[in-house]
């Protein structure tokens, strides 16, 4: 399962690079959705809240994915995952405590495929 992928990657287990919260959702999606290493090197400036507006590198990562493949399931994304963490920014996220940055990671790759757990 590629969110167990996503998790290895970011937590830098079993032989995975680690990676920061959006390359590891960039990496374990990338043949699915076309992105290419050097997508995954350029979303090394997204992780720890630096993505553009303070969001989630996570969700970040997985909205530039979704909007590759299937823009409507873009809106989709961001309403579950706001309610799943509280906000979409990643400050206020780590302040609600609703979802570690791991947890961030597994949400992000849950809702690329397409699930909800």
């Amino acid at each position: 399962m590629r969110k167990e992928k996503a998790k290895k990657h970011f937590l830098g287990q079993e032989g995975h690079v680690k990676l920061n919260c959006a390359q590891a959702v960039i990496k374990a999606y990338h043949d699915v959705f076309s992105a290419s290493q050097q997508d995954v090197d350029s979303f090394a400036a997204y992780g720890a809240g630096k993505a553009p507006g303070g969001r989630c590198g996570a969700y970040y990562a997985a909205q530039y994915l979704i909007q590759k493949k299937d823009p409507q399931r873009g809106v989709i994304l961001e309403r579950e995952f706001s309610s799943a963490a509280g906000s979409l920014k990643c400050k206020d996220i780590r302040g609600q405590r609703k979802l570690t940055c791991l947890g961030c990671v597994e949400k992000a790759a849950e809702l690329l495929e397409g699930g909800r757990q």
